[in-house]
């Protein structure tokens, strides 16, 4: 059994599992130390369960069968389960792009409804850009008329998703020739699950390349969706401070915290919240007040529009809970553990669902409907200012939590770069081309147990910044970076190279960029075709000195990302390998054959510092493609130090 340290990098982390180990209790950590050794089959991805001849398996080894019952190999095995993950993952959030997209029609459909456009500057850019004539109308029908075009955009059986046109048009012609232009989100999906039945499609390239499509649907059409939507209904985001880590947990007020994916329940959470009769409430049942924070993306929505603090990322979930302080712990979609509810009972805390495509064991479920948005909200918030006087155990809170800044989007970046009189991405290509900036790179995705809990996030940062790589996060790794120190202006001075603490200084901003929840990706698509519009990096995304990376990744939507982002042009490096190491075509395809057709390929590198590097051999050598000079203050690669060498051993 590996110590708490082992297990995390984060103070709070390794304080609060000691709480729990010395409390009896099984978190995340030990489920997964007790499923050791894992199926080798499984992490290889060569066993297949799609009919009930099988379940078959492929022997890495050549000592057993080569091929399954019905004749598929490696090869054919591994890339069906691949590409039903990404059908997975884009599932996932162009779901959540349907619910924003649904949200917003009612918006427009009903004056009293508690949803309104809070964006109209946003709405009227995006109606312009979807061809929606303005003239005559007023809000609302400007809104039902964007609104109808999102939802199209699902059930579209012909043409091209309509966000594709974002991208520049090198990368355009790229997926056209490679006939991976998605149609509709929704036709992609359905095509893996046909194709990817017994007896269909055996082609392990060509099954790929429809999870690719699928792929581009998601990233370029229900995730683009889905920020853009949430942006008009809730606000672009702005620049904004606060807190990220468990020590945010007040023990003297009430505590409520949001954990899941959709920001129609958080955003009347914390209008609910923040209402006068709520705060008395409370105060009348003992409190001091409430504290409401966020885990995962949920976490991320409502701190880059409101700035409310941020509990923890995905491998904290359980870990609020045993702080003994947490009073509700409402939920929606999306990476919420089902072993919450049995952990809840140990404690005083009310386990609350909210969405009716997501129920878990032990839990309350109180479903929110948006007709009644502001209503339920409040009556969560009352049940967990009346849970106040029932808890059972002293508190528990480290008192770790760090500052950030966050609310970085595609839109503000351009006034953050260029003044508020001349907004422009011309002052970062320009740092990029003379050598101050060595690039960009995207840094992204979950938390994994496998993985000492936050330490490929932060290590994998902190050697890029250091090697001017100006960094930009979302999601999980968002919140390791922020509880690390790594997202205030601050730390461009403790850990950036000198190019870009020079850029840091001069616009005020942090190191490392706060661009949203997972499914605000597609930010980072469009910050990354700017680039290119702006000129003088090249004619598409391949050109970029660029790299991406997800050093923890664990879930379904994270494939989908990933590939999204290749076939967008990105070299991209994994920390846990994708499944598919069993079929040597398949491992081929993705991490070399992937570049021809799209301009980027797949990597597969646990230790963050060596991924690091790998990522900044990447960008170096997209510069010398562009005729670029050296970096303008070359950092050379430090050898580590001993203590460096034992602490990645661990």
């Amino acid at each position: 059994m590996k110590t708490p340290k082992q297990r995390s990098v984060d103070p709070a982390t390794v304080a609060m599992l000691e709480a729990a180990a010395s409390k009896g209790l099984a978190v995340a950590w030990d489920r997964q130390e007790a499923m050791e050794p894992q199926c080798g089959f499984g992490q290889l991805g060569i066993c297949c369960r799609n009919c009930t001849m099988g379940p078959c398996r492929i022997d890495p080894f050549g000592e057993g069968p080569a091929a399954g019952i019905c004749g598929a190999d490696a090869d054919i095995i591994a890339a069906r389960n691949l590409v039903r993950m990404i059908a997975g993952g884009a599932a996932a959030h162009s779901d959540h792009g349907r619910d924003i997209a649904h949200t917003l029609l009612m918006a427009a459909e009903d004056e009293k409804c508690d949803y309104q456009v809070k964006d109209e500057a946003k709405l009227r850019a995006l109606a312009e850009e979807l061809g929606v004539k303005a003239d005559g109308k007023d809000l609302r029908q400007i809104a039902r008329a964007v609104a109808e075009i999102a939802f199209g955009q699902f059930g579209q059986q012909h043409g091209e998703v309509v966000f594709a046109a974002r991208a520049p048009a090198d990368q355009q012609k790229r997926w056209q020739r490679a006939r991976v232009m998605p149609r509709g989100v929704d036709r992609e999906i359905v095509e893996i699950m046909h194709r990817t039945h017994i007896g269909v499609d055996n082609d392990p390239v060509n099954i790929i390349l429809q999870g690719v499509r699928a792929s581009l649907g998601d990233g370029w059409g229900g995730s683009m969706i889905a920020t853009d939507l949430s942006d008009v209904l809730f606000r672009t985001p702005e620049w904004v401070r606060g807190r990220a880590n468990l020590g945010v947990l007040e023990p003297a007020n009430v505590n409520i915290i949001v954990h899941g994916h959709e920001p129609t329940l958080s955003e009347m959470i914390v209008a609910a919240a923040q209402d006068k009769e709520m705060v008395e409430l409370a105060k009348s049942q003992g409190a001091k007040g409430i504290t409401l924070s966020g885990i995962c993306c949920t976490a991320n929505e409502i701190l880059m529009r409101h700035g409310i603090p941020v509990a923890g990322n995905f491998l904290q979930q359980e870990l609020a809970v045993t702080t003994g302080v947490v009073d509700a712990m409402i939920v929606d979609v999306q990476c919420i553990f089902p072993a919450l509810g049995a952990l809840s009972q140990k404690f005083h805390t009310k386990f609350i669902s909210t969405s009716p495509k997501a129920k878990f064991p032990f839990a309350e479920h109180i479903e929110f409907e948006e007709s009644r948005a502001l209503e339920i909200a409040k009556r969560i918030v009352r049940a967990a200012i009346e849970n106040f006087p029932n808890r059972k155990t002293e508190p528990c809170v480290p008192g770790h939590s760090n500052p950030l800044v966050a609310g970085f989007t595609a839109e503000n970046i351009y006034a953050m770069l260029g003044g508020r009189y001349r907004p422009s991405y011309r002052p970062l290509n320009d740092a990029i081309m003379s050598g101050r900036l060595r690039g960009v790179a995207g840094v992204v995705g979950c938390n994994n147990p496998k993985h000492r809990h936050d330490y490929g996030h932060t290590e994998m940062t902190k050697e890029l910044i250091r090697n001017d790589v100006l960094v930009a996060v979302t999601g999980c790794t968002a919140v390791a970076d922020a509880k690390a120190g790594l997202m205030c202006p601050e730390a461009a001075m403790e850990y950036a190279g000198r190019g870009l603490q020079e850029v840091c200084r001069a616009v005020g901003a942090p190191p490392v960029l706060h661009l949203g929840s997972c499914v605000d990706n597609s930010r980072i698509l469009v910050v990354l075709s700017n680039m290119v519009k702006e000129g003088g990096l090249g004619e598409s995304i391949a050109d970029l000195p660029v790299a991406g990376a997800a050093p923890e990744w664990m879930s379904e939507k994270a494939v989908s990302i990933g590939f999204y982002v290749v076939a967008s042009g990105v070299f991209t490096v994994l920390g846990e390998p994708l499944p598919v190491q069993g079929a040597p075509r398949v491992t081929r395809f993705v991490c070399e054959d992937m570049e021809e057709l799209f301009g980027g390929k797949f990597a597969f590198e646990a230790d963050p510092i060596k991924a690091a590097r790998l990522m900044i051999d990447h960008i170096d050598a997209k510069r010398s493609a562009l005729h670029l000079p050296g970096p303008m203050y070359e950092v050379p690669y430090a050898p580590r130090t001993a203590v460096e060498e034992a602490r990645a051993a661990e």
